[in-house]
This record gives structure tokens, C-alpha cells and sequence, in this order.
């Protein structure tokens, strides 16, 4: 799942789920929405992302580079270092700007469902 929210400056893409081959389907809308609000900045949210293989790769480098183009950046935050890894072995990483200080919340857990304890995602640190 991929959300898109804005402000008057920046776009972020919240995303949950797999960054992988059998989602590249939406891909294309996706970045046509992106591209076509046109803010400076561009925040992806990875926080969410459970497994990115070479095609989610290729979906967040042609955001990066769209971005780049006009101008404007790309900050990741969330990755973790399975991702920042993939985007290195694609010679992308240097697209981004990686936010190092980001902590990604705790799961919601409002819906009265009981909360269970999941290991954390390694950060970068």
C-alpha cells in the first residue's frame, strides 16, 4: 500500500507492504501523481516496508531522478539497511538523502486489538 500525501512544499509517499515486482502495477500512476505535484521536496516514508527487491528499487530511483531533474530531492526515511543495501547495488544511493534521525513509530494500535511485540528492523545508524 503506498499513500500520498502533500504540503505546500513537500510530497511523502507512506509505504506499507512489499516494494517488489508484484506491485509494480501501480507503480506508474503512482509516479505520474508525484511527478505531477510538483513539490521540491520528496519524503518516502519506508518505515512500513517489509521486503524492496530491484523493481520497488527502480520505482524510488525513477522518483529520485524525476525529482532531481527539477531540481528538487529525495529523502529517505525508514530504510533500513536491506534497502539501503538494493539501492546501493543499483549505484542509486547517491540519489537520496537518507534521514538518519528518523524513528519509526509503533504500529496503531487504536483499532482495541491487543498489541503484540514485533523485533524492530535494524536502522542505519
Amino acid at each position: 500500500m503506498i499513500e500520498i500525501a502533500t504540503s505546500s512544499t513537500t510530497t511523502t509517499l507512506v509505504i506499507a507492504g512489499d516494494l517488489d515486482l508484484a506491485e509494480r502495477d501501480q507503480f506508474p500512476e503512482i509516479a505520474a501523481r508525484v511527478v505531477g505535484l510538483r513539490r521540491q521536496l520528496l519524503v518516502i516514508d519506508m518505515c512500513g516496508v517489509t521486503f524492496m527487491d530491484s523493481t520497488g528499487a527502480a520505482f524510488l530511483i525513477s522518483l529520485a531522478d524525476s525529482g532531481r531533474k527539477r531540481g528538487g530531492a529525495t529523502v529517505l526515511r525508514g530504510a533500513d539497511e536491506r534497502d539501503l543495501f538494493v539501492l546501493e547495488v543499483c549505484g542509486a544511493l547517491d540519489l537520496f538523502r537518507i534521514d538518519h534521525d528518523h524513528q519509526c513509530e509503533p504500529s496503531d494500535t487504536s483499532t482495541g486489538a491487543t498489541p503484540v511485540q514485533l523485533p524492530q528492523r535494524p536502522r542505519p545508524s
